[in-house]
């Protein structure tokens, strides 16, 4: 059959069913004429893969690096190859384990691999629980840059301890505050009515 035809029955663009016989992914022959011929018997070999990049910058401030991230993961995507379905930017701490964006695409069970540039892009901490759990679903995380010793990742890790724990410290402190403001105002509030 014709390989438009053979598009139709396959349910693909003609473009596509082309860059398949170009690669080989289907075998056919091609006429004098220039019209190329699919066997029907052979069926396309066809990626199942859907690809995720997720870029992450700590603040609002970084957000020009957000943009830079997404260009250099995008062209390491194209190198290797990927059909990339989705692109993900998100601005919050990688403490931060409330990341909507980060949580919906690991929840999403039709991405297939996520491509992170550094491993704290994804996560601070428990990278690889994140990889663990991925697997059994046939999906993975995939780091562009792996640190070339233990030290650097070491040194990340305790800086983004220090500053998680600063955080919770503060946050405490602001709602012990806070606390005691409303308690005040309750107790003088009691006083004041008539008894």
């Amino acid at each position: 059959m014709k390989l438009r035809e053979y598009a139709q029955k396959v349910g693909v663009r003609y473009e596509t069913a082309w860059r398949w016989y170009k690669s080989g992914a289907i075998r056919g022959y091609q006429l004098p004429t220039g019209t190329i011929i699919i066997t029907e018997d052979d069926t396309p070999v066809v990626t199942t893969e859907r690809i995720a990049i997720y870029t992450r910058v700590s603040s609002a401030e970084n957000k020009a690096n957000l943009e830079t991230q997404v260009d250099r993961v995008a062209s390491y995507c194209a190198a290797k190859g990927y059909q990339v379905h989705v692109i993900v930017k998100e601005v919050g701490s990688g403490v931060n384990d409330h990341r909507p964006k980060f949580l919906k695409l690991l929840a999403d069970p039709t991405i297939t691999k996520i491509v992170v540039e550094h491993k704290d892009r994804a996560t601070r901490f428990g990278f690889q629980y994140i990889e663990t759990l991925l697997s059994p679903q046939g999906r993975s995380i995939e780091v562009i840059n792996l640190a070339d010793n233990g030290k650097e990742d070491l040194l990340h890790d305790l800086v983004a301890i220090v500053s998680a724990f600063a955080a919770r410290l503060y946050g405490q402190r602001r709602a012990k505050r806070k606390t005691d403001a409303i308690v005040k105002e309750l107790t003088e509030g009691t006083d004041d009515a008539p008894g």
